[in-house]
């Protein structure tokens, strides 16, 4: 594959483009698109309504990545799949299939690995390996829908990794999956979250597209953010609320604050009153998640008394806020979590600290 290009890491106008320097007519770029983002073909020869010779020019100049189910885990409602995906070069990724009575959800990875550092997080403890390109973006949704036979309506761009830190490949990801030549899903249908990247959350408000916003905000203070966030060192939580205030004014769309809540660190009464005062006023919904346990982080969730007090406390500020129902806690459904099932030895990334923040 040296030197060949990822098929499916190509929008309709850069396939035109390709094809053209293969000699190919305009329309074959809509063929191909077709069976790469409709169908899913994973070879040349599945193409048949292209012409040999045009088959065997790309097999010559280009390839197509696939996909591949390293494991499986379905939970005992069998609401929630847990899919661990292998790469072409040896790499991993998870994703994870959420059946709702809305549709079908698919919470995919943007990266292997990830350098934010996140406390509450078990994607991170090795540090970035590297991003991910728009095509193995794709693939995990194409891998979840052949293995499943359900349509995909709805993604969550929450797997591993940091998507506004990949902002390249995720927004040319996103607009592959969302255009009529792709699956089609309505932007609208579309969460991307992030720690909380500032300057990146500006770029994505610039391009006006009705996206949902998803911030991983887990504390309502400096203090205890930067522990449990590191980036908060670099963008505080006063540079944060304004960049989202900013984008829920040029989108038009209500930003989603996520809050873990901690047993013993970020659950208490003060906690919530601060955070009712943060965020009150502003186009927003709160979601309070009870933490997955993730050992290595010594995290474990607050009692379910606790998590309705704490919800009590906010609202009366007026923010809407709503307790994520848990889905499939048994199938290691935190982030990196199966990932480090199967991959127990892989090493933190040459030179940077599963901690340190960008």
């Amino acid at each position: 594959m040296s030197g060949k290009v990822n098929l499916k890491d190509l929008n309709l106008s850069q396939l035109e483009l390709f094809l053209g320097r293969l000699g190919a007519e305009k329309y074959r770029a809509g063929q191909v698109a077709e069976w790469l983002f409709q169908k899913g073909a994973e070879s040349f020869l599945e193409m048949t309504n292209l012409p040999r010779a045009l088959r065997e020019r790309l097999a010559a100049e280009a390839w197509i990545s696939r996909p591949e189910i390293l494991a499986r885990r379905v939970s005992k409602r069998g609401d929630t799949i847990k899919y661990l995906f292998g790469l072409h070069d040896g790499q991993a990724v998870e994703s994870v299939l959420m059946k709702h009575n809305y549709g079908n959800s698919a919470c995919i990875s943007t990266q292997v690995g990830c350098r934010m550092g996140c406390r509450l997080c078990a994607s991170g403890l090795e540090g970035l390996v590297r991003n991910l390109s728009s095509g193995e973006m794709y693939d995990q949704v194409l891998g979840m829908q052949k293995d499943s036979g359900q349509r995909i309506s709805h993604l969550v761009l929450m797997g591993s990794g940091e998507p506004l830190d990949n902002y390249d490949a995720t927004l040319a990801f996103i607009r592959q999956v969302s255009a009529p030549w792709g699956l089609n899903i309505g932007l609208r249908h579309i969460t991307i979250s992030t720690c909380g990247l500032v300057p990146q959350i500006r770029a994505l408000a610039a391009e006006r597209l009705p996206l949902t916003l998803a911030v991983s905000l887990h504390a309502p203070n400096d203090v205890l953010r930067d522990s449990l966030v590191p980036v908060n060192k670099k963008y505080p939580i006063a540079e944060l609320i304004a960049s989202c205030r900013d984008y829920a004014r040029e989108t038009g769309r209500r930003v989603t604050f996520e809050y873990a809540l901690i047993k013993g660190v970020n659950d208490h009464d003060e906690h919530a009153v601060e955070l009712g005062r943060l965020l009150s006023g502003m186009l927003a919904h709160l979601n309070l998640i009870p933490a997955n346990p993730v050992p290595e982080r010594g995290i474990t969730p607050p009692s379910r008394e606790r998590v309705k007090e704490f919800r009590r406390l906010v609202e009366k500020h007026g923010v809407a806020t709503t307790v994520r129902r848990k889905l499939g806690a048994e199938i290691d459904a935190a982030c990196g979590q199966l990932r480090r099932r199967f991959y127990p030895g892989v090493a933190v990334a040459p030179g940077r600290s599963p901690a340190e923040p960008v």
